[in-house]
């Protein structure tokens, strides 16, 4: 490997409120680049990872982000975890740089743009698979909504909405709040006096905490009360009191009780490595992340080339026969990946799989051509 290097580009909140995910994220990724360098590297060339703090601030992001297109001129840019953030990566990366850049992170769906591919699950995979089985196995009918006031929760709120009302439920409460917001003393009031089933939940760190703690003081799961949280997962976990979040629901593309081999294997190699409290899970994007690495390197192997062009035709395709939780492959002129759903369960303190959805499609847009 005597040729100049091969650059990727990492932006994750290694800082800040999301830090215990971001972390996560960084640490994957030097792992899976590790890992390729250690088999001879990619077109006969090391991979450099440079990864850059994104401090769970946006405008960071942004000005990381132009950073590594016009300082360090990286091949591709991956990271992200709030979809404002997705968006503030865009802008430099995508807009102004003209770069391939993979989202990671579970969300709302609807990004359409030829440079831009992402590898978490969106609503078709969670929520419209999650809502008829949560009905189902539970009976529930009245659903109340409180939400962090950005693109993500509004748009998967409208998604619950259809799917509950397809369903004969429907939705007594609708609320949203900046995400640092604390005091949900009110909203929970609103909860427990509209006689809600389910609570379907996409506050986010840090407010997330503060409202669990606040629903639970009000005694809503005591009564019978049902909390979805869909990104949830073992980093949220074992940072949270068990009796706030005992029960809840989460529906993603992994838990760490997935015992396939594959995802055994890749679980304790990331553990032997990066003993401690980042965890690497779905919902801290660390999943969508391995098989943004991986599918990348396929494409790029794939076209021979590290042409752009070349390269995201071989992406539009690409595939991993083995990943966490499954196989993912890129529905063609979608950008956005056929996975395997789980529904979670906090169960005692540990996430647990209550039910293999299968593998469900994406169902997002077609892609314009470049």
């Amino acid at each position: 490997m005597s040729q100049a290097s091969i650059k990727i580009g990492l932006v994750t909140d290694q800082t800040g409120p999301l830090s215990f995910l971001g972390i996560a994220n960084a640490n994957l990724a030097r792992l899976v680049v590790d890992e390729i360098n250690a088999g001879g590297g990619l077109l006969g060339r090391r991979i450099e990872l440079i990864t850059e703090d994104s401090a769970t601030d946006d405008k960071v992001a942004a000005a990381k982000a132009a950073k590594l297109v016009q300082g360090d001129r990286v091949d591709v840019i991956f990271g992200g975890i709030y979809s404002s953030t997705r968006q503030a990566i865009k802008g430099p990366a995508v807009v102004q740089g003209k770069k391939l850049y993979i989202y990671p992170e579970q969300y709302e769906g609807e990004e359409s743009d030829p440079l831009i591919f992402c590898t978490g699950p969106v609503p078709a995979q969670q929520v419209d698979s999650l809502i008829p089985w949560l009905m189902k196995h539970t009976d529930a009918r009245r659903f109340y909504l409180p939400s962090a006031d950005y693109i993500w929760p509004h748009v998967m709120n409208k998604r619950v909405r259809a799917a509950v009302t397809a369903h004969g439920g429907s939705i007594v409460g609708e609320e949203y709040f900046p995400v640092d917001h604390a005091d949900y003393r009110s909203t929970v009031d609103k909860i427990m006096s509209s006689d809600a089933q389910v609570v379907f939940n996409t506050t986010v760190p840090p407010g997330v905490a503060p409202f669990l703690q606040q629903l639970y003081e009000a005694g809503f799961t005591k009564r019978g009360g049902r909390i979805v949280c869909p990104y949830f997962e073992e980093n949220l976990a074992s940072l949270l009191p068990a009796e706030h979040v005992e029960g809840l629901y989460s529906c993603l593309d992994y838990y760490q009780a997935v015992s396939d081999p594959f995802s055994t294997a890749l679980l304790r190699r990331y553990d032997e490595r990066f003993p401690g409290s980042a965890k690497f899970t779905a919902g801290s994007a660390s999943t969508g992340l391995y098989r943004g690495l991986k599918l990348w390197e396929a494409a790029v192997r794939e076209a021979g080339t590290l042409d752009q062009a070349a390269v995201i035709r071989a992406l539009d395709h690409a595939r991993i026969a083995e990943g966490p939780g499954g196989a993912a492959e890129m529905v063609p002129g979608q950008h956005h990946l056929r996975l395997t759903m789980y529904v979670g369960q906090v169960q005692a303190g540990q996430m647990k799989v209550i039910e293999n959805l299968g593998v469900i499609d994406p169902n997002e847009r077609v892609q314009s051509a470049q």
